[in-house]
C-alpha cells in the first residue's frame, strides 16, 4: 500500500490520423502522450504544464475514462483503472471527476441549472434528497438558491464554470481534474474561480491534477509541477524549489519568458534563454531528445539518444542529457556561450 491517490506508469497514448502510400498503407501516428510516469498525493495540487499539443489534456481524458491508453497503467489508491475489461466500476468513477476548460460547451443548454447538477446525483447518490443535495452544492459554490431555475445562456462565464465546479463535486469525489479551469475566463473572474477552489480543497480535502499552460498560475497553486513536451515530462520538482532552480533548458525556457511587473519578479528569473523555432509535428518527433532542434545547450547525443529521467536533487528529477553527464564536462557545458540552434535529422 503507498501514500499515492493516484500512480501513473509509463502511459502511452497513440492515435492513428491515417495512412501514407498507396500500397503498404503505413499508418499516420500521432504520440501524444508517450512513456509519462508520475504520482499524485493526496491533498495536493499537481500542476501539469506545457504548451498547446505536449498532451497535458490527453492524460486527463485517459484518467477519467474518455480514452483507454496504449500502454502503460493508472492506479487509483493502487486498483488499476483499465484493469476492467467491462469498463470502469460506478465506485471508481464517482471518485474521479473532471472541470473541462470551456463551461459554455461542457454545460448542456436545454438543461437547468437543478437538472445539471441533479443527473450525477442520479446515478451515483440515487438516495440522497435531490433537491437539498441541489441546494447544497450551490450553497457550497457561493451561488443564490435561485439559480437552480437559470439555464447556462443565463449566466456569465465565471457562473457557468462555478457550475460545473459544483457538478464535479456532487459525486463527492476525492480527485478532481481541472483542465484550464480559468483559461475561457475574464481576467477580473479568474481569481475568484482559483479562491474558490482552494478553499473547497481545503474544506473537502481534495487532490487536484491542474492542467495549464500558465506557469505564473502554479506559481500561487500548485504543490508540485510537471513540465510536459510532446507527451514527455521534461522536469518534475516542489513548486517553490521548481521556480527557484529549474533544471531542464525548456523549463528556464518557458520560466524567462513570464511576464514580470517589478525589478525583484525580473530578478528571480532564469537567464534569459531565447526561445527559438516552433514546437515539432507530433506526428514527426525528433530522433533522440524531442527538444534538440530548439536546446541552445544541445550535444550530439541528444541527436541520436533520448534522455532518461535523472536526479538533480530531493523530489526534484528531470530528462536531460546535461545531468547524464560527468560533472567537469557538465559544468563546460553550461558555462559555454549557447550555439547556434540545430536542425532536425
Amino acid at each position: 500500500m503507498t501514500d499515492h491517490i493516484l500512480s501513473v506508469r509509463d502511459l502511452k497514448k497513440h492515435f492513428v490520423i491515417g495512412h501514407e502510400g498507396t500500397v503498404n498503407r503505413k499508418p499516420i501516428t500521432v504520440k501524444a502522450v508517450d512513456g509519462i510516469s508520475f504520482n499524485l498525493h493526496a491533498g495536493e495540487t499537481f500542476g501539469l504544464v506545457g504548451e498547446s499539443g505536449s498532451g497535458k489534456s490527453t492524460v486527463a481524458y485517459i484518467t477519467v475514462g474518455m480514452y483507454q491508453p496504449t500502454e502503460g497503467a493508472i492506479y487509483f489508491r493502487d486498483q488499476d483503472l483499465f484493469a476492467d475489461s467491462k469498463g470502469r466500476p460506478l465506485a471508481l468513477k464517482k471518485e474521479i471527476q473532471i472541470v473541462f476548460q470551456d463551461p459554455g460547451s461542457s454545460l448542456n443548454p436545454r438543461r437547468s441549472i437543478k437538472q445539471i447538477l441533479e443527473l450525477p446525483l442520479r446515478i451515483h447518490q440515487p438516495d440522497k434528497d435531490r433537491l437539498t443535495e441541489v441546494l447544497r452544492l450551490l450553497e457550497m459554490v457561493d451561488l443564490p438558491p435561485d439559480y437552480m431555475h437559470k439555464y447556462p445562456q443565463s449566466l456569465s462565464g465565471g457562473e457557468k464554470q462555478i457550475v460545473a465546479i459544483a457538478r464535479a463535486l456532487a459525486t463527492d469525489p476525492s480527485l478532481v481534474i481541472l483542465d484550464e479551469p480559468t483559461s475561457a475566463l475574464d481576467v477580473s473572474v479568474q481569481g475568484k474561480v482559483i479562491n474558490l477552489l482552494i478553499r473547497l480543497q481545503r474544506e473537502f480535502n481534495l487532490t487536484f491534477l491542474f492542467i495549464t499552460h500558465d506557469l505564473s498560475l502554479m506559481r500561487n497553486v500548485a504543490s508540485r509541477v510537471a513540465i510536459m513536451y510532446l507527451g514527455k515530462i521534461c522536469e518534475v520538482a516542489e513548486a517553490a524549489e521548481f521556480f527557484q532552480n529549474p533544471q531542464h533548458p525548456y523549463t528556464q525556457m518557458l520560466l524567462s519568458s513570464i511576464p514580470v511587473v517589478s525589478e525583484e519578479e525580473e530578478a528571480a528569473k532564469p537567464e534569459k534563454i531565447i526561445s527559438t523555432g516552433e514546437i515539432p509535428s507530433p506526428v514527426n518527433i525528433p530522433q533522440g531528445c524531442s527538444f534538440h532542434t530548439r536546446c541552445p545547450y544541445a550535444m550530439d547525443i541528444c541527436k541520436r539518444v533520448d534522455p532518461v529521467m535523472v536526479e538533480t536533487g530531493a523530489g526534484h528529477v528531470a530528462r536531460c542529457h546535461l545531468f547524464e553527464q560527468p560533472e567537469e564536462n557538465l559544468t563546460q557545458v553550461l558555462e559555454a556561450e549557447p550555439g547556434p540552434i540545430p536542425q532536425s535529422p
